[in-house]
C-alpha cells in the first residue's frame, strides 16, 4: 500500500474529537478541493510502500490510542484499505475511516465507523457524493460538509431536506478554517433550527502554528 505518514495526534473532528488517535494517511485521491488542507498526500507518489503487517506493527507502537483512523487522500482508491481495514478490527482496534464520499462503501467492514464527506460548491466537487452510499450508512456513522461560504451552508442545508430528512446519521456542519468563522455558522445553525453538530477542527485551534505529529 502507499501511505503518505503514520502518526498519533488528538483527533480534531467528528464526536471522537479530543481522543489520542493513530492516524493512518493513505496516498492518492481523486478529487481536487479548493480548500484541501492535506494537499500534499493527493498523489499517489507522495506515499511509500509498506504492507499491511508493517503498518500494523507501527501503529502498535504507541502505548496508548482510542481509535484508529484511516484517512487520505482517499483511502478507497487503494483496493487493500478494506483489507487494513477488515486486519485492525480482528486486532482489536476500533477503526474510523474518513473518506470523501465519491466511491462506494459497499465493502467497508460493519464495524467500521464511516466519516463520509458531501462536497460543497465551494470545493469545486459538489456532485461528487455518491448517492448509493446512503444503502451502506447507520446510525453509529457521520455525514460531514466542509462549509467556506453561505452558499455552501445553502447548497447543504437543501441537501439535508432532500436526503437526509427521516434519517439519523450524524451530521457534522464545519466551518473552513480561516473562511467561515466557528461562531458565525453556530449562529445560522441555531436561526435555522438544524440537527446537525457543529465541527471546529480541534487541532487547528489547539495548534494554530502546526500541529506536531507523533511517530
Amino acid at each position: 500500500m502507499k501511505i503518505n505518514e503514520i502518526f498519533y495526534s488528538i483527533q480534531g473532528e467528528t464526536t471522537r474529537a479530543g481522543f489520542p488517535t493513530a492516524f493512518i494517511r493513505l496516498a492518492g485521491c481523486n478529487l481536487k478541493c479548493s480548500y484541501c488542507d492535506t494537499a500534499y498526500a493527493r498523489l499517489e507518489s507522495s506515499g511509500k510502500e509498506m504492507s499491511i503487517n508493517e503498518i500494523i506493527r507501527q501503529i502498535g507502537k504507541a502505548k496508548y490510542f482510542d481509535h484508529v483512523t484511516v484517512t487520505g487522500g482517499e483511502p478507497l482508491l487503494q483496493p487493500d484499505s478494506i483489507r487494513l481495514m477488515s486486519d485492525l478490527i480482528r486486532k482489536g482496534y476500533k477503526v474510523q475511516l474518513e473518506t470523501n464520499g465519491s466511491i462506494s462503501l459497499k465493502n467497508v467492514p460493519k464495524k467500521v465507523v464511516k466519516i463520509a464527506d458531501v462536497k460543497t460548491p465551494s470545493s469545486g466537487h459538489a456532485s461528487s457524493f455518491l448517492i448509493e452510499n446512503f444503502k451502506y450508512l447507520n446510525n453509529t456513522d457521520e455525514l460531514k460538509f466542509v462549509i467556506l461560504d453561505i452558499n455552501d451552508y445553502n447548497f447543504s442545508v437543501e441537501f439535508l431536506k432532500k436526503y437526509i430528512r427521516s434519517k439519523k446519521y450524524i451530521i457534522n456542519f464545519s466551518p473552513v478554517h480561516g473562511a467561515m468563522s466557528g461562531a458565525e455558522l453556530a449562529e445560522l445553525i441555531l436561526a435555522d433550527n438544524l440537527p446537525v453538530r457543529l465541527n471546529l477542527q480541534l487541532h487547528k485551534i489547539i495548534w494554530p502554528n502546526g500541529e506536531p505529529k507523533f511517530t
